[in-house]
């Protein structure tokens, strides 16, 4: 804890590969960092279509959001990052999965491209009660 603010780490998500942490907590929200589908025990990809990877990413996000002592439904804003705005449709099924009713703002934007080739990346902004 530095500044007011409090870092998050678990190891039920992918470690950071850079300098940056998991997710940070500052005025009783937390910023995750982007999340792509890495599997967080082998650190390698997982999934080879879109919405395998956003399944991925949602289970990374929300070991974070656990460790931090929030959840899904406290989640106020998503970005979602597509290397192809062809996948919106199939990407927008698993999210929709995985937020059930408690759907956040939420921005997609398309990208050039993501690391290791993911094809999906998401942040996002969540209440910490």
């Amino acid at each position: 804890m530095s500044s007011g603010r409090t870092l998050v780490h678990t190891d039920n998500a992918p470690a950071a590969v850079g300098p940056y942490s998991q997710a940070t907590i500052a005025n009783g929200f937390l910023f995750t960092a982007g999340q792509i589908a890495l599997d967080p025990q082998s650190g390698e990809l997982a999934g080879t279509t879109v919405g395998e990877q956003t399944e991925r990413v949602l289970a990374n996000l929300d070991a974070i959001l656990t460790a931090a002592g929030t959840s899904f439904a406290h989640i106020v804003k998503t970005t979602v990052y597509l290397t192809d705005m062809a996948h919106f449709a199939e990407m927008n099924e698993a999210y929709a999965r995985g937020f059930g009713k408690s759907v956040p703002a939420r921005s997609t934007v398309a990208v050039r491209g993501l690391p290791k080739n993911a094809l999906v990346e998401i942040d996002a902004i969540a209440l910490v009660p």
